[in-house]
């Protein structure tokens, strides 16, 4: 067996597939052109966000018989000609579920305390407490959009406190002693907070738009660490200015699969992402919810023990 690894991850990875039997080929530079002029060396490749996988890419790759992500979705890879062609394709959501519920428990904490804007003002010699004085998390509903391995996560993290938790899926029969399942209909009347835990599919594109954020009866506070593109930005924006929501936590963006940098480097920020990194009721991190220290071995221990388990000696 030979894999092909495009992106680099924890060492653990290749030295456990090393260990395994299989051949570990590195390359992470070459173009995707020149990729795809040699995968079909190969039995198996390992890959993070580094380009789309597409169909032409998977027909030249006759041999395959895996595809491996590091990391929780498997929207840059045309899953289902993958499936035609019999690739099989493994995710590791496991391994940084921990990470994204601690992170989106650390955002909503420090949005609703004010701390991202008490800790720049006291950096400026002020000393403003009233206007700094916070919310208490207690007494609140939290909803959750998508109960899978990061909502759970995050509803976990959410027992310390006196609160009610309600979650909405596609998959039935979903509650657990952390969680309640419920309608959206139910979440638009009740959520105080709305927090994003949904694959990038058809149907989460744009998903929270103005249409959608009209429909709660309460003025809400928003948490995304899911995928950029469930919000409509220009939506919230508007929403952020009437304050039904009352603030945002965004570890994604819907402008990350253009590159980020550029928006700033050849002044092109957009309207909308320009008032929200103004704004002092928004926190916003680089897509890093998943992204600790533990979860980087973590992801990488999943997609060896799953490869090995696909492929015993």
């Amino acid at each position: 067996m030979k894999i092909l690894h495009l992106d680099s991850n924890h060492p653990l990875l290749i030295a456990q597939l090393d260990a395994h039997g299989f051949t570990n080929d590195e390359d992470y530079t070459s173009s995707k052109a020149e990729i795809e002029a040699k995968i079909h060396k190969y039995d198996g490749f390992i890959i993070r966000s580094r380009f789309s996988i597409d169909k032409e890419f998977l027909n030249k790759a006759t041999a395959l018989k895996f595809i491996g992500r590091v990391g929780a979705g498997l929207e840059n890879i045309d899953c289902d000609h993958a499936k035609r062609r019999g690739i099989t394709l493994i995710a590791a959501p496991e391994g940084n579920k921990n990470a994204v519920g601690e992170h989106a428990l650390g955002m909503l904490l420090s949005l609703f305390n004010k701390l991202n804007k008490a800790d720049k003002e006291i950096r400026q010699g002020k000393w403003l407490r009233e206007e700094n004085r916070g919310i208490e998390l207690d007494g609140k509903t939290v909803a959750l959009i998508g109960y899978g391995n990061m909502g759970k996560s995050f509803a976990k993290k959410l027992q310390g406190f006196d609160i009610n938790v309600l979650c909405y899926d596609l998959k039935p029969n979903i509650s657990d002693a952390n969680c309640s399942q419920t309608t959206l209909e139910q979440i638009q009347k009740e959520a105080d907070v709305l927090s994003i835990h949904t694959p990038q599919t058809k149907a989460t594109t744009q998903f929270i738009n103005e249409g959608f954020i009209s429909k709660f009866k309460k003025n809400f506070w928003l948490i995304n660490t899911a995928r950029g593109s469930a919000v409509n930005t220009k939506d919230l924006v508007t929403a952020l200015k009437a304050g039904k929501i009352l603030g945002a936590a965004l570890d994604v963006l819907e402008y990350e699969k253009t590159s980020f940098e550029n928006l700033f480097s050849k002044n092109e920020v957009p309207e909308a992402f320009d008032y929200l990194i103004h704004s002092e009721n928004v926190l916003l991190s680089p897509h890093i919810a998943g992204w600790t220290a533990e979860s980087n071995v973590k992801l990488a221990q999943t997609i060896a023990d799953k490869i090995k388990v696909l492929f015993p000696k």
